[in-house]
């Protein structure tokens, strides 16, 4: 009786706490400032193009590996950006379409609208018509990661993005109507022995969402959700992967009308689960990729068909019924300083009509929730750093601080919790990074109106993501890239 009154006491004393201990990371600030400013400077640009002539051996014989290079050796960025601010909020506003665009495809299969209810843009119809490693490609304003592909017979290759969030890949093709800036010569299918279009009748033409006919050859469109859109013929091809191999007769867009923010690349991988995606054509039981960070000079690999590390932190691939581009995962929760956080699992779930859900995406930068978990997720890191200094919002980020006294800084710990029990600690500069050259840092984490919540490549970076298809398993392993 004594021992029950006694509990009763210390859980209703005010004057009484139960001390909890809390973890904690260190973030270097004076290193990730300094790769902040070396993104502006004459010598990193050198640099990037000595990284140009490595070719990383591919670690796994019987796999196939792509060369995936940061976007700052396709374009500098003080072309474009007077400083680092100027090219995060460039970076944001486009990660923010590219968010907008997942959301409405989602919407769209989730509608039930068919591809005939879909009508192909009015330039179908004008006279135009007809082992690798990765580094961060965030120096044009995006968060997106570039891969060097080879295409064609004889072989050429091309920097290509790459992107789990989206299946057709193509490239800008001669003769073009109206094609942006890249860096590499404009893909010439006259020059290639293996270019063969592709009819209408086809099963690859009747996979693609948007598609026209032109003398029995059949046309593509994709558009993307910040105004980007490629319109031309849809080919066969033969695709090189280095030195590890090439795949003949992969189906691909060859496009002669293409406008967006690709500057500097050739075009697009699709590394999605749809039937047209390159994982699905080449029939890959795996794929992995690292994304180094954003800043970084170096680089790593995307393998597909590799052995998963064994040091990996793994989840439930789960399938939407609905959507098959984009790779589900299943999310429980977080937890901040080592203590779970009180978010309702059931806003991370998928519903039976296919909305809801988290998906794990290479192109977007920035990870969403929807508000309530987000909201929970920041009130947890806010309670244990009140003791930073503190500094304004930018753009789409609520919670930054300033560290521009400080040479490092011990932060609470963030970890993502995955259905079956495992977690994904996350080291410190894969969620409070740096928007400036100055010392402002904020929390890389945002909120979203949608029920769906997207795992972005700042809370990737530096982990190698494994993707077992066969499995239905996606794997995290910190120290593979």
């Amino acid at each position: 009786m004594f021992l029950h009154i006694f509990t009763l006491f210390l859980l209703l004393s005010p004057s009484l706490t139960i001390s909890t201990t809390f973890t904690y990371n260190t973030l270097d600030i004076s290193s990730s400032l300094q790769s902040t400013l070396n993104l502006f400077s004459k010598q990193q640009e050198q640099h990037e193009q000595l990284i140009l002539k490595k070719h990383p051996q591919n670690s796994h014989s019987s796999s196939l590996s792509l060369q995936i290079h940061p976007r700052t050796t396709l374009h500098s960025p003080h072309d474009s950006h007077n400083d680092y601010k100027s090219l995060t909020q460039s970076r944001l506003a486009r990660d923010t379409a590219r968010v907008k665009y997942i959301i409405s495809k989602t919407e769209f299969h989730l509608r039930g609208i068919s591809r005939a209810d879909l009508k192909p843009m009015e330039a179908f119809l004008s006279a135009e018509d007809f082992e690798a490693p990765v580094s961060s490609g965030t120096s044009l304003g995006s968060g997106e990661y570039f891969s060097r592909v080879g295409v064609g017979s004889p072989s050429k290759e091309f920097y290509m993005v790459i992107d789990t969030g989206s299946d057709v890949t193509w490239l800008q093709c001669q003769p073009c109507s109206d094609c942006y800036q890249q860096t590499d010569p404009v893909y010439t299918p006259s020059s290639s022995s293996t270019y063969s279009p592709i009819t209408c009748n086809s099963r690859q033409c009747s996979s693609l969402e948007v598609s026209a006919c032109r003398n029995t050859a059949c046309l593509y469109q994709v558009s993307y959700g910040d105004g980007s859109y490629t319109v031309g013929d849809f080919v066969s091809e033969t695709v090189s992967f280095g030195p590890s191999g090439k795949i003949s007769n992969v189906a691909i867009g060859c496009g002669h009308d293409n406008e967006g923010l690709f500057v500097g690349a050739a075009g697009l991988l699709g590394l999605g689960g749809g039937a047209l995606s390159l994982t699905s054509q080449i029939k890959a039981t795996s794929f992995s990729y690292c994304l180094v960070d954003r800043d970084s000079t170096k680089s790593s690999s995307l393998e597909f068909n590799s052995v998963k590390p064994a040091d990996s932190v793994t989840a439930p691939l789960l399938k939407n019924n609905k959507v098959n581009t984009f790779y589900y995962v299943g999310l429980t929760g977080f937890s901040v300083g080592g203590q779970n956080i009180a978010i309702p699992p059931s806003l991370f779930e998928m519903d039976e009509a296919g909305s809801g859900g988290v998906i794990v995406d290479s192109g977007t930068a920035i990870t969403r929730l929807p508000t309530e978990a987000y909201n929970s997720l920041r009130n947890s890191f806010t309670r244990l750093t009140q003791h930073l200094k503190s500094a304004s919002g930018v753009a789409l980020f609520d919670t930054c601080y300033d560290f521009s006294s400080m040479s490092s800084v011990k932060v609470p710990t963030v970890a993502l919790h995955f259905a079956g029990g495992q977690m994904l600690n996350l080291p410190a500069k894969n969620y409070l990074i740096p928007v400036d050259s100055s010392g402002t840092y904020c929390f890389a984490f945002a909120e979203t109106a949608s029920s769906m919540s997207i795992i972005g490549n700042v809370q990737q970076q530096g982990i190698r993501v494994h993707y077992d298809l066969g499995r239905s398993q996606v794997a995290f392993s910190p120290n593979n890239c």
